[in-house]
């Protein structure tokens, strides 16, 4: 079974290379209309002749504009809505982190919006810039197996049936 991938990959791609369709095709084991539909949406080819040849740099280049084009980079103190499909300020400037690692951490907030939760990964280093322009509340992880004063007994190592 094959896998489609929403993103194709550009390092599979070798420069100094000429595809066709077919090729481009199965390389990113896809339909063939879809290399033809990116043919009309700007990838260059060499000629408009059959069979169509693409060479490896512009398949390259505008695999990397795509992908660059749907980008949404947030400013400091947003945080990206995936229902809205675009950066925002938490409602009430209200934040919750919660620590992930000694170097990362998880922020949790609400879109103002469509009322749905937003995420975002932070290092610890940048966690001082962003608590600066909200108000961030941090949240109790569950305690580690180590930190349990009396762990619980309740295994089937006792013996006897």
């Amino acid at each position: 079974m094959v896998v489609k991938k929403r993103h194709p990959n550009h390092r599979l791609v070798k420069s100094h290379r000429s595809y066709s369709v077919e090729e481009i095709a199965r390389l990113f084991a896809m339909h063939k209309n879809t290399v033809r539909l990116w043919i009309k949406a700007g990838l260059g080819a060499i000629d408009d002749k059959r069979p169509i040849v693409i060479l490896g740099h512009e398949l390259i280049s505008f695999l990397r504009l795509r992908r660059a084009k749907n980008k949404r980079p947030c400013a400091w103190g947003e945080m990206y809505c995936l229902r809205c499909r675009s950066p925002r300020l938490p409602a009430g400037g209200m934040v919750e982190y919660k620590s992930i690692s000694a170097t990362m951490g998880n922020l949790s907030a609400i879109c103002p919006e469509c009322n749905r939760f937003m995420h975002r990964l932070i290092s610890s280093a940048k966690f001082g810039e962003f608590r600066h322009k909200t108000e961030i509340t941090l949240q109790q992880g569950p305690p580690q197996l180590r930190e349990i004063i009396e762990p619980s007994l309740s295994s089937d190592l006792r013996g006897g049936a």
